[in-house]
């Protein structure tokens, strides 16, 4: 779902800039909520703290991790820069894991944290162009990168046990908050119209932005940060695969050796254990 919500989210910002389509998909995303608000039993925050950390969480993984990564490639970031630089979050998450959490990376997690980032390097190594990197653009993605990183320890260390439910309620209305101020103040909110758009925000509201994300959120709660984020080196995979599927773009022989690497790579991360 996350690997094919690139293609979808490629399609969608041809008819609106990045707030205004962001905006766009957190107002459809709330609407599709109403179901679920009105017929679900759903546990909502109790105390204010509960509420703001859902809040934070929400805002680093919605409006700032996609509102910098949209903007990225927006302001001309290649595909393959962007997507390099995001997929280093269990790069990050690995570093972080034991000052934050205890958890110890052990050295075949190590090996294959590095072997995931090469095939990631050789999948989108066709879609990597320099020349397009400017300091704004390099500057959103890793912003992009920390606040995705951010976002997902953030919610497992504060909100461990928040109904995601909920959490998606609260997080698109405050994304929503912040990110449509800034598509009618830098933008203008100008949408073209056309059923593209639309197919590709309900797929995005309803496959990424709740479905992925959620399952993202329920593997941190049963798993190893470093663990469950190596997962992340597999959506350029099945966006390669989609495309192959969906439009006829065959891979290069690079790009298929990239695959079987980072496959191997998250394999060695997520399966290895201990020895005594």
């Amino acid at each position: 779902m996350w690997g094919t919500g690139y293609i979808a989210t490629k399609i969608g910002l041809q008819y609106a800039a990045p707030f205004t389509f962001l905006s766009l998909r957190y107002i459809i995303g709330l609407l599709c909520l109403v179901p679920v608000v009105l017929l679900a039993r759903i546990a909502w925050p109790r105390t204010r703290a509960e509420l703001a950390h859902l809040v934070v969480a929400g805002l680093l993984m919605h409006a700032v991790q996609l509102g910098a990564s949209h903007y990225a490639q927006y302001l001309g970031m290649s595909a393959g820069v962007t997507a390099l630089i995001i997929s280093s979050q269990p790069l990050v998450t690995a570093f972080l894991a034991w000052p934050l959490f205890r958890e110890r990376v052990y050295p075949g997690q190590w090996a294959g944290v590095f072997v995931g980032l090469a095939g990631v390097a050789l999948v989108v190594w066709h879609k990597i162009d320099i020349r397009e990197v400017t300091a704004a653009s390099l500057a959103c993605t890793l912003i992009a990168l920390a606040g995705v990183t951010a976002a997902t320890l953030y919610q497992r260390h504060f909100s461990p046990r928040a109904d995601l439910k909920a959490a998606a309620v609260i997080q698109f209305a405050a994304s929503l908050a912040v990110l449509a101020p800034l598509g009618v103040a830098v933008e203008g909110f100008v949408v073209v119209p056309s059923f593209a758009l639309f197919a590709s925000i309900a797929y995005l509201v309803v496959f990424a932005s709740i479905l992925a994300v959620s399952v993202l959120h329920i593997l941190m709660r049963r798993g190893e940060a470093t663990r469950v984020t190596s997962m992340m080196y597999l959506p350029p995979v099945f966006a390669v695969a989609a495309e192959l599927a969906l439009f006829g773009v065959v891979p290069s022989g690079l790009a298929f050796a990239g695959m079987a690497v980072a496959c191997v790579g998250v394999a060695m991360t997520v399966w290895n254990r201990p020895r005594r």
